[in-house]
């Protein structure tokens, strides 16, 4: 089984690259952010063309902001909308999607990106972030999936320099205690298990040159239960995806489980352009 997240930022904007996406990559299970769709409009666009390529869809939006939907051509059953009791600002947006696919209960998730740590907005993440802590851990992890947008970096070498983050979000300790403590409850970040000290990132702002001289981060994860940390045949971040015209500013992570079809790659595909001017 092939598993994938990515952020779209936008997937009607992104339209052709996604569908296209889809017939390179071929991943059974996928996790999508940022849709920015709501139900009616993403089922007017991809309905069909999903459909074609044999994926059924639990889709949860509310137009123009966040949206999440998880994709899967292996069953997609008990389908959950958003973080029932959960935390809203002031409603409960469209941040979270579960479904049970081929055995694993998938969560794609978009996690608020708190703004500023002096913006109410922080503390709404924080709440966020302990309301689908509780959740996973009253469901049990073992079949857990939870992937998505974190807007997390877990740790310095998350981010390509420290001190560019250092008054922002992403790496305050708060915010990486509250993830640190949705892992304790029995997920393992499976990047990270493979590849505990390479360079991999998954999202490049778009300004700057910032994709070109890879000055990124880590904040697009894949948190699995321990039985499926297990099956791990391959992980890596499709570097690939954020080339090109018009692409989202976040690349998609995949973990293949029990066989890798396209071998152990990783843990960027392809290498990230910075390694080749210095090269040079």
């Amino acid at each position: 089984m092939r598993l994938a997240t990515w952020n779209v930022n936008s997937a009607k904007a992104r339209e052709p690259r996604l569908l296209g996406w889809l017939d390179d990559r071929a991943p059974d299970v996928v996790c999508l952010q940022e849709t920015k769709l709501s139900d009616e409009a993403f089922a007017e666009t991809f309905a069909a063309p999903l459909a074609e390529r044999g994926y059924a869809v639990a889709h949860h939006g509310e137009g123009r902001w966040n949206g999440v939907a998880v994709l899967s051509r292996v069953g997609l059953d008990d389908v959950t909308e958003g973080l029932p009791g959960g935390p809203g600002y002031p409603h409960q947006e469209a941040r979270a999607v579960t479904a049970t696919c081929g055995g694993l209960r998938v969560t794609s998730v978009y996690v608020p990106n708190g703004r500023d740590p002096a913006d109410p907005h922080y503390a709404y993440k924080l709440e966020w972030l302990a309301a689908l802590r509780e959740r996973v851990e009253a469901a049990g992890p073992d079949a857990a999936v939870v992937a998505g947008d974190f807007n997390i970096a877990p740790a310095d070498a998350d981010v390509y320099s420290v001190e560019a983050f250092a008054e922002s979000t992403h790496v305050t300790p708060p915010e990486r205690e509250a993830l640190a403590a949705l892992q304790k409850v029995g997920l393992h970040d499976v990047v990270r298990d493979r590849w505990p000290e390479e360079r991999a990132f998954t999202y490049w702002d778009y300004r700057g040159g910032a994709f070109h001289q890879d000055r990124g981060m880590r904040i697009d994860l894949v948190l699995v239960g321990e039985p499926v940390a297990q099956r791990r045949a391959a992980v890596w971040v499709d570097r690939q995806a954020r080339k090109g015209t018009g692409p989202s500013d976040h690349a998609p992570v995949i973990l293949d489980l029990d066989e890798a079809p396209d071998g152990d790659l990783g843990p960027v595909v392809p290498p990230p352009s910075l390694g080749r001017t210095r090269k040079r």
